[in-house]
């Protein structure tokens, strides 16, 4: 695996070793001892896997209690994956990286805890699978709006995205419970 770093220090991409022949593929997504070195030792205790249509967004997400890290890769379709620092302490407080993920790059997204999460489904549908280094809970989940203007995200878009009822709730940075 590879470390390929990022305008915002803390994230990453991670690029797996992929051996392919005229058969198909074979790569190591996971290997404690190998990822450890590149992220730094994490006990990722949960696995997701979403499944969503072209033009849904879903966040930008996090849990102010249980904060999660997240190892987020596409592994059916293009995703355009945005994490956004929200660490008030943090010298890139407010800023954002994206990064498209798909099954044909096979790069995986490190996304520490502090950070809200979100994705655009690039492709006609898109299938994510992610490692969380703490579990999901509902009660500590908050949402800061996919469109805040101070965070001027691009996201590539040319109509208007598909949203859940949570995430059109969403709250501007300003309003939102950060990290210290």
């Amino acid at each position: 695996m590879n470390r390929v770093d990022l305008a915002i220090p803390d994230l990453a991409i991670i690029e797996p070793r992929v051996f392919g022949d005229d058969r198909g593929f074979f790569f190591e997504s996971f290997n404690a001892r190998t990822l450890a070195p590149l992220i730094g030792q994490w006990d990722f205790v949960q696995d997701n896997h979403s499944r969503s249509a072209q033009g849904v967004l879903r966040g930008l997400h996090y849990q102010i209690r249980q904060p999660q890290g997240k190892l987020v890769r596409v592994v059916a379709g293009r995703a355009l994956d945005v994490a956004v620092d929200i660490r008030r302490s943090s010298s890139t407080f407010g800023q954002h990286v994206a990064v498209e993920l798909s099954a044909e790059n096979k790069h995986m997204f490190w996304i520490p805890p502090g950070f809200a999460h979100g994705f655009l489904v690039l492709s006609k549908y898109a299938e994510l699978l992610y490692k969380t280094t703490d579990y999901w809970a509902p009660e500590h989940e908050r949402c800061i709006r996919w469109d805040d203007a101070l965070l001027a995200i691009d996201w590539r878009l040319d109509r208007a995205p598909t949203l859940s009822p949570k995430d059109a709730q969403g709250v501007s940075l300003n309003q939102a419970e950060v990290f210290d």
